[in-house]
Order: C-alpha cells, then sequence, then structure tokens
C-alpha cells in the first residue's frame, strides 16, 4: 500500500471525531464481501507455526489493501482461499478436480484456481510448501492495483525446490555498525519476513570472521565469540571491557532472533569462525578474553558449544572455520575433536557445517564421528561472484604444493591448498558429506546487483554433481571490518535522504531475484519485477532491465582478471588500480605470480581464459587454443555497458517521481556499474596492447595502450563522478586503503600509470608497425565475430568405471582438428589434452579406462579448430554466457 495512504489511514484513526468516525463506517459498508480463509483444523502442515504465521502474513496484506477477510465458510465470501498441506483430504480433492499434483518433494508449492476462480487452493507438500505458496499471493496482494482482481487472475502453478539449501548470512564484524541492527527488536520480523517470502530457508548469523589472523586487532566485539554470550561454570572465562548485564542480553537477544527465525519456518545457524583467543601485537584491543590457557582450551570451548546449543535450543547448525584463520592451527584434531563433543552430546541433532579451507580427510571424519549431519562449504569463485558456474580449473598458484608449511597455514599452504578457493576434492561420488557452496562478498559489495538470468544459471550450478545448494554472505558484508566501522549510514551513504530505515531494504529486490531463482530458475521475470512495478510505474521494465545488464559486468571482469582471490585486496566494484608498467606500485595483490603487473594477473579461470600477456602472445604466435580472452571480455562488457546506458535512459523518460529514494538509488548503482564497465573493457585492451608493445618494442603498441588508459581513466572519473555527494567519502570494508574511501580516490594512481606510459613514449624508435604488430593491433581493437562450432555432441549419460568412455563429435567439412580435454572434477588435478580421430563425418576420442577407474565425475570440453584458421572452445558459452561450458558425465 502506499505510504501517502497509510499515512490516511492512521490519521482518520487518531482524529477519532464523529464526522471520521461516520467517513469509515461509510467506506466500510461500501466494502466488498470479504475474502475467506480455510483451514482444516485437522490438517497438521495447515496449522504448524510457519504456516499460522504466512495466514496472518496475507491477512495483513489483504487488510492493509481494504480487502475484508473472514476465517471460516459462515459467510458469503468474494473469494474462497483455502490453506491446506497437498496430502489433507480437501487438497486431494481440489488437485483431482484441477487434474494436478504437487510433487512429494520437500517444500514443493501448488496455486490451483478451481470452480472457475471462485476459489484459490494454495497448499504445500510440508509446511514450508504451503508457506511460500501464501506468501505468494500476499505479494501478489500487496502489488497490485487491484487486489482482488489480480487474485482472480491468478494462474495455477506447481513448483519445486531446485537447491535443498538456500541460506543467507549475515556477519558481526563491527561493534559500531553492527551493535545496532543486532539489538533492533523491531528489524529482525520484518527481515525475516522478507526472506520467507523470498523462498530462503536458511539464516546464519556469523560471528568472529572480521579477522583473518588474530593480529592487531582493535575491534574484538564477539570475535571469539562464546564468553561474550554465556558464562560457562566450572571456567574463568571472561571479557574483562563487557559487564555481566551486556553478555546477558547479548544471549536474551540471540534467542530472540531464533525465535523469529524459526516462527517463519527457516531454518537458524550460528557461525563461530575464531577459536583463538589471544590477540596477537594488539596494545589496541577495545575488548580482549583472559581465562583461557592451552590446558582447558579444548574443553572450554566444548562446553561453551554444549551450553550455547541448549540455551538456543532453536539453533540447528553451527558453521566452524577449521582452518589457521581459526586461530588454531592446522592439523589440531584433538582440539576439534573436543569441540564437536560439544555438538554430539548437546542432546539432539545438530548439523556440523565447516568452512572448506584446509579440509582434510581426517578433519571430515572426525565430524562424522559424532553421528551428526556433516556439510562441508567450500567458496565459489574463491571470495568472488565469476561466471555462473563451476570455474574449470583454479589458478596455478592455489595448486597443491608437494609438501605440507608450518604453522598455522600448514595445510592450506601445502598440499591443501587447492581448497582455499574452490570445491577441490570435496565431490566425490561416494562421499557422506553434503556440499553447499558459499558466495563471499568480494566482486560486489555495496552497489545493487539483480539479474535474473544469470540466477538461474547460479541456480543450476549450485546442483553440481549433486551438491546441497548455496549459502550467500548478504550484500554489505564485513562492513566497518577490523576497527574502520563507522557511525552513520551503513549503506554508505553520503546523501542520508536515500538511507532506507534498515539497510538490507536497500537490497531487497536483489534478494528477491536471488530467493526466487535459487528456489525455481524457471521464475518468470513478470514475477520479479511486481514490487519494481508497484514502485516505478512504467519505468519498471527498463529499469530491471538496466540493473539486470550492468550486474552481469562485475562477474565478468572477476572471471577474466584475478589478481586476488581474497576479498581483501580485490574489489573490482570500487577497483584499487593495478600498474599496467610499474611491478613496483604499490598494491594490495599479493597472492599473484610475478610481476605483479595487470596484464600478468590470472583469470580466475585459466582452463578457459587468457591473461592479457597470454593473449598478447598469441595474437603475435602462430599457436590459438581457442580460450577466451579479455579482448572477449571486453566486447561483452561493452554491449553490457551499451544496452544498460539505453535501457536507463528509457526508465528515467518514464519514471514519474525521480526524486523517489528508491529510484535516485537504483539509478546511481547502474551508472556507477556502467561506468566500470567502460573501464575494465579499456583496461583489458590496454593491457593486451601494453605486452604487444613488450614484445615488439615497437610504438604502435605503446600508443595505443595509452590510448585506451585515458579512456579507462575517463570511465573511472564517470564513476566517481557519479558517486560523489552521493556515497561517503569513506565507505569502508577494512583498515587499508584498498578496502575504504571513494572511487575519486583512486584516480591518482591511475593518472601515474598514463604518465608512466607517456613518458616511455620518449624511447620507442620504432615509429611504424610491421606487419604483424598491425595486424594484431586491429584485433585488440576491434569487436570479434566470436566463434561458433557447428558440431554436435551427445554427452553420455553415465560412465562406468574402469571402462572406456568414447566420445564423439560430428565433423562438417569446415572442422580441420578437434581435441578433446578432460579430468576428474577435482580441482587439485591437470587437465589432460589428447587429438581426437577422424573417422568419416566424426571426430572421435576416449577417456582411457584407467582414468574412469575414479570416484569422481567426469568433465570436459573440445577444442575446435576450422579450416579459416580459427580456433574456439565447445560446448563454450552461448550468447547470453549463462551456460555451463563444459561438460560434465557422472559415474553410473
Amino acid at each position: 500500500m502506499a505510504e501517502s495512504e497509510l499515512n490516511r489511514r492512521t490519521f482518520l484513526k487518531a482524529l477519532g471525531t464523529a464526522v471520521a468516525a461516520g467517513v469509515a463506517q461509510k467506506t466500510f459498508c461500501e466494502r466488498p464481501p470479504p475474502v475467506g480463509i480455510e483451514v482444516d483444523p485437522s490438517d497438521p502442515v495447515a496449522t504448524s507455526r510457519p504456516v499460522l504465521w504466512a495466514i496472518e502474513h496475507l491477512t495483513q496484506a489483504l487488510t492493509t489493501r481494504d480487502v475484508p477477510v473472514v476465517r471460516g465458510t459462515g459467510e458469503t465470501t468474494a473469494l474462497r482461499l483455502v490453506a491446506a498441506g497437498a496430502q489433507s483430504s480437501v487438497a486431494r480433492k481440489m488437485l483431482r478436480a484441477s487434474q494436478v499434483e504437487v510433487p512429494t518433494i520437500a517444500e514443493s508449492l501448488g496455486i490451483v484456481a478451481v470452480d472457475q476462480h471462485r476459489a484459490l487452493l494454495a497448499c504445500g507438500h510440508d509446511a514450508r510448501g504451503l508457506v511460500y505458496a501464501l506468501t505468494e499471493l500476499a505479494d501478489v496482494v500487496r502489488n497490485a492495483d487491484d487486489p482482488m482482481a489480480a487474485l482472480g487472475g491468478v494462474e495455477t502453478r506447481i513448483e519445486k525446490p531446485a537447491n535443498e539449501v538456500r541460506s543467507m548470512m549475515r556477519i558481526f564484524t563491527s561493534e559500531v555498525e553492527d551493535k545496532p541492527w543486532y539489538n533492533d527488536r523491531a528489524m529482525w520480523p520484518q527481515y525475516f519476513d522478507m526472506l520467507a517470502a523470498e523462498r530462503f530457508n536458511r539464516f546464519n548469523l556469523g560471528f568472529g570472521i572480521g579477522y583473518d589472523f588474530i593480529r592487531n586487532v582493535t575491534d574484538g566485539y564477539f570475535l571469539f565469540t562464546y564468553p561474550f554470550l554465556l558464562d560457562v561454570p566450572g571456567y574463568k572465562v571472561h571479557v574483562p571491557q563487557l559487564t555481566n548485564q551486556e553478555r546477558d542480553r547479548n544471549l536474551e537477544m540471540l534467542k530472540y532472533i531464533s525465535e523469529q527465525c524459526v516462527a517463519r519456518g527457516l531454518d537458524f545457524h550460528v557461525g563461530l569462525w575464531m577459536h583463538g583467543y589471544e590477540w596477537i601485537d594488539s596494545p589496541h584491543a577495545n575488548y580482549t578474553i583472559e581465562g583461557l590457557d592451552k590446558s582447558n582450551h579444548g574443553p572450554y570451548c566444548r562446553e561453551a558449544v554444549r551450553m550455547l546449543l541448549k540455551q538456543v535450543p532453536n539453533i540447528s547448525g553451527l558453521t566452524f572455520r577449521i582452518h589457521g584463520e581459526s586461530g588454531v592451527a592446522e592439523g589440531s584434531f584433538d582440539f576439534w575433536k573436543t569441540v564437536f563433543d560439544g555438538v554430539a552430546t548437546c542432546g539432539r541433532t545438530v548439523g556440523i557445517d565447516m568452512h572448506a579451507k584446509g579440509m582434510s580427510q581426517p578433519m571430515i571424519d572426525l565430524a562424522l564421528a559424532t553421528k551428526q549431519p556433516v556439510t562441508v562449504s567450500p567458496k565459489f569463485w574463491g571470495e568472488h561472484l565469476g561466471m555462473p558456474y563451476h570455474q574449470a580449473d583454479i589458478r596455478r598458484i592455489e595448486k597443491p604444493k608437494a609438501e605440507n608449511g608450518q604453522g598455522l597455514m600448514a595445510l592450506s599452504s601445502g598440499t591443501r591448498s587447492f581448497l582455499r578457493y574452490g570445491y577441490g576434492d570435496l565431490l566425490r561420488e561416494d562421499r557422506e558429506w553434503r556440499v553447499v557452496h558459499r558466495i563471499w562478498p568480494g566482486t560486489q559489495r555495496l552497489l545493487l546487483w539483480g539479474d535474473a538470468e544469470f540466477a538461474a544459471g547460479y541456480s543450476r550450478a549450485f546442483g553440481f554433481c549433486g551438491s546441497n545448494g548455496v549459502e550467500i554472505m548478504e550484500p554489505l558484508s564485513f562492513k566497518g571490518r577490523r576497527g574502520s566501522g563507522l557511525p552513520g549510514s551503513r549503506c554508505g551513504y553520503a546523501d542520508r535522504s536515500l538511507d532506507p530505515r534498515w539497510d538490507w531494504e536497500k537490497y531487497e529486490y536483489s534478494t528477491r531475484v536471488w530467493g526466487r531463482m535459487l528456489y525455481n530458475p524457471e521464475t518468470r521475470e513478470e514475477a520479479l519485477r511486481r514490487p519494481l512495478a508497484n514502485q516505478f510505474g512504467n519505468a519498471a521494465s527498463p529499469l530491471q532491465a538496466a540493473l539486470a545488464s550492468v550486474s552481469r559486468i562485475l562477474p565478468i571482469v572477476t572471471t577474466a582478471h584475478a589478481p586476488s582471490a581474497a576479498n581483501n585486496a580485490y574489489w573490482p566494484e570500487m577497483y584499487f588500480n593495478q600498474s599496467i608498467v610499474d611491478a613496483e606500485h604499490y598494491q594490495p595483490y599479493s597472492d599473484m605470480e610475478a610481476p605483479r603487473v595487470f596484464g600478468n594477473a590470472s583469470p580466475f579461470d585459466p582452463e578457459l581464459f587468457l591473461s592479457a600477456n597470454e593473449c598478447a602472445e598469441e595474437l603475435l604466435g602462430e599457436k590459438r587454443s581457442g580460450k577466451y580472452t579479455p579482448l572477449d571480455a571486453a566486447q561483452w562488457i561493452e554491449n553490457l555497458t551499451s544496452s544498460g546506458r539505453a535501457l536507463l535512459a528509457q526508465a528515467d523518460q518514464s519514471v514519474v517521481r525521480k526524486d523517489a529514494p528508491g529510484y535516485r538509488r537504483a539509478k546511481v548503482d547502474i551508472e556507477i556499474q556502467t561506468a566500470m564497465g567502460e573501464f575494465f573493457a579499456a583496461k583489458f585492451r590496454a593491457g593486451v596492447l601494453f605486452h604487444l608493445y613488450e614484445i615488439s618494442r615497437e610504438r604502435a603498441g605503446l600508443n595505443g595502450a595509452l590510448d585506451e588508459c585515458k579512456k579507462a581513466r575517463a570511465a573511472f572519473a564517470a564513476a566517481a563522478d557519479a558517486a560523489n555527494g552521493v556515497y561517503r567519502n569513506d565507505v569502508t570494508f577494512g583498515e587499508q586503503k584498498f578496502l575504504r574511501g571513494h572511487w575519486l580516490d583512486r584516480l591518482p594512481a591511475i593518472d601515474k600509470d598514463i604518465a608512466q606510459l607517456s613518458s616511455m613514449l620518449a624511447g620507442v624508435n620504432v615509429p611504424e608497425p610491421s606487419g604483424k604488430v598491425a595486424a594484431a593491433i586491429q584485433r585488440a581493437r576491434e569487436r570479434s565475430r566470436g566463434f561458433t562450432a557447428d558440431i554436435v555432441h551427445r554427452r553420455p549419460e553415465r560412465f562406468k568405471p574402469g571402462e572406456d568412455l568414447r566420445l564423439e563429435v560430428s565433423r562438417p567439412t569446415a572442422i580441420s582438428e578437434v581435441r578433446l580435454h578432460y579430468r576428474h572434477v577435482n580441482q587439485s588435478e591437470d587437465y589432460i589434452s589428447a587429438p581426437m580421430e577422424r573417422q568419416d563425418l566424426l571426430f572421435a576420442g576416449t577417456i582411457p579406462a584407467d582414468y574412469t577407474r575414479t570416484e569422481f565425475p567426469l568433465e570436459y570440453y573440445f577444442e575446435v579448430h576450422k579450416s579459416d584458421g580459427t580456433v574456439g572452445l565447445f560446448p563454450g558459452f552461448v550468447p547470453g554466457l549463462t551456460t555451463q561450458p563444459y561438460f560434465v558425465v557422472r559415474r553410473g
């Protein structure tokens, strides 16, 4: 309902005069017949606590829109709305009459129009499915011009979840910025209303993740979490700077949050990411821990875990960081066995979710020995967000080392290094653990995101090789991290008129896209658009499309260019410039191979993409790999920025209130992302052109790189101008200068790079390019026509271990050669490449029997050479960039 209408009704109620009462009575008398909501009291699904909440949620939506509601069947109604479990007698009767079925799968839903739309059945296989059906109807009511007409037009739909786990994670990292929302009793019901309505089924509240290593700690609130919540009998462990009263309030608040969460049918998890208790080199820490030493550390944590689970019985799962950044050295199996015993002896089922970095089979075995459900959660695209598939391979720097290291990170810096930023070797077919992928907030953490097509691709990817779903670290995660928190706008706005009441309200559309598409990747964009249409009218469609276009930009950037896999170093959204020229230039990108210059940065997926330097070398060489290049990425981005600008212009012409905060927030974020896309597209081209110069020492390559760097600088300045006065001069996600500040701060480093390039021109004595260099420069600047492989391949349904797996592709006359690339679905391994044999109209290849004798699925793709000299990959990417660019075959 419009804010003005709510204010009117509040005013009339407060006025209390006879005239106002008469008007109200007249309005009531003119209302249409009510909607009748019918619930069978003997139906255990329909009378469950989450469903009763959902019925109330729908009732409020109707009454807010002046639609009266009655319960039961005793009154003439405009519409019968029946809420039922799908296996109840009333639901079965109505489903049979409509000739539809609800799948017997957890969380499946049905919304069925019966009796010529005089009745609607909202049903679910279980309570969650029915909650989703009822909240869907509430969403229709809230966003329709005419709610009764909209309900009358609801079409029958049956849906089932694509992902078992659809989790949102909110983390506490800053006393200044996070205490207000943690303690806000008015916020949590509204927040969980949103998550449940958008079909998330889990919420994870994370503590102790503010520091990777417990050195130089300034903000220690909740860092070692237990003593901020509990006084564990038998131990004198406490936080001397924290009163007992505040500690107890923290626990009561955690109980309240958990109750609000489960009341809406969501699972409630808690993340305990830090188990170290000694802050190293931290003279300015605001909170410290006393009462622990090596002798009582493990037993205290065991008792604290058990006590936490008893005090907060709604906790159904705990997330543990088990590698060295937890403050506990990797390989400390006795410590973790002790901690896990606290879960095993809590008296109920509580899932153990272990962050995958540093994971080893002995650690998994310890968790399995508790007889509790075990999940391992690897990072999806490192600490970033790439394109909607699992990277075909990890960066060379993450490949396993021959030996383990020393100290805290012995395993994750040694033989288990390949699990730092991917699924590693976790996807064995015989695994006894679940795998839930986790999206970290590195690529995008501040600006709006929302693209249904990419979200659908991600949704499908989270079932990869039997994976169990995804957990998303919500926008603004790590805001104010490591003592950088600032009072005021958590959304980072300088213009406080743009602040919503609660920070997450800015991202409601982003949350909607994620939740709906993770549940059902076939969800129609019109369903996603409802709240936008309610807010922006005719501008909704172009605004939605503009946001979708620009939302693809930064994931493409991340996929093609990864100077760091760490979110506390690489932030493409507010990029800290890496020099094209100077490897000694100040930069945060330590986890890349030398020389640390822009063109040498690896792609996040080096199996399918080339770096800028590798691209330049291919342009000047004779051999082609068929891999995607920074030039391909630049063209994809340029297409998206062009469409984004045009669509935003359409929205700007259609919107009624350009000054509305929601529209202004969306517009500026689209403008910034568009400009950042133009920046990266130009810099990708500059990186390739500069390496052409480094190889040839011909002036043309250097001139071209300088021209593209100037274009990139102009684009970055446009992003800074759009953000100026809108976002604060200091937006903080960490204490270092590359994790805080403003786009304007980044311009001097870009200018320095341009100045260095300019100064180099004077020393170049080859004014005209050779033919080979001229051709390479032309290819670096032109728009690629792309590559299409006109071949057909039928993927085998399964393979039999220990038997050859024969693969065939058809061979039109234009194809001269095909190479097969394959490996196990195990990121510790490298791909094997082999030529395929020409056999009449086919190319045929074999993955040999020795290689198929494995517990891992197989993945493969084809390198296709055409007779005209062009090379590409198959299946590769479709034009929308939403598909998995390789094939996967699982064991029979």
